[in-house]
């Protein structure tokens, strides 16, 4: 990115959840009319809270990472008033699009949807989206959107609207798994026994508590399960269904 240059936010279209090239929906991407002021990141954890037998106090056990939110607002446009700058083709064709004002900003905003939120036909669910803007590179999915409308013509067609929008990080299922590394006690858990583990460890390493023990060697049909061998393959199901 060479300094000074103006970049501005675009929002890509995909049809797969790779998020490769060959699947962009090219006539839907968006390129913000304003690059936004601000933008908001969250991000979520989510806890299990167990309490004791006998125990008033809590005690709060990790569960997960959830998929994080990219908040933006967005500005529709057709009072005249704004002008795109810059030297590059795109913003001189942006400009142009935006200086025909007279059919007020539906279209604008009728094209934003359906880059961002009507339906796929093909896949008949909305699209993947990419959204670009300096150092923010978010693969997501849209879960809502509102527009507050804030100037009309003298017969009630708006010429300018601000859109907000909420964002949800999508990963590739097999990405995800892999950054969370199937640790919730929650979940069905293989693991393939190495030099020096016992079963007792294992079992406090997915539940956080090893009492459950004699219940895994149980499933998994362990003769001895005081010694594990190197190599041997051993299922550990949620918790609830041992509880």
């Amino acid at each position: 990115m060479s300094e000074g240059k103006l970049q501005k936010l675009v929002i890509r279209c995909y049809k797969e959840d790779s998020f490769d090239q060959k699947d962009e929906i090219k006539e839907l991407r968006y390129t913000a009319l304003l690059n936004p002021e601000k933008y908001t990141q969250s991000y979520k954890t989510e806890y299990k809270t167990e309490q004791a037998s006998g125990n008033s106090n809590s005690d709060p056990k990790f569960t997960r990472s959830l998929p994080s939110d990219l908040d933006l607002e967005f500005l529709f446009d057709r009072t005249g008033v704004i002008a795109h700058f810059g030297n590059d083709k795109e913003a001189k064709q942006d400009e142009k699009f935006y200086k025909d004002h007279g059919k007020g900003i539906i279209d604008d905003i009728e094209n934003f949807k359906k880059a961002v939120f009507d339906y796929n036909g093909d896949k008949h669910k909305p699209n993947y989206l990419k959204i670009i803007w300096g150092s923010l590179n978010f693969n997501c999915l849209l879960t809502t959107l509102s527009f507050e409308y804030k100037l009309f013509k003298s017969d009630g067609t708006p010429l300018r609207a601000i859109a907000k929008a909420k964002f949800i990080a999508y990963i590739e299922p097999e990405k995800r798994v892999a950054e969370e590394n199937n640790q919730s006690p929650d979940l069905t858990h293989y693991r393939i026994a190495k030099a020096g583990d016992t079963l007792p460890l294992m079992t406090y390493k997915i539940y956080g508590d090893s009492k459950y023990y004699l219940e895994i060697a149980k499933l998994n049909k362990l003769s001895n399960f005081r010694k594990l061998t190197p190599g041997q393959k051993l299922f550990f199901p949620p918790i609830a269904k041992i509880s």
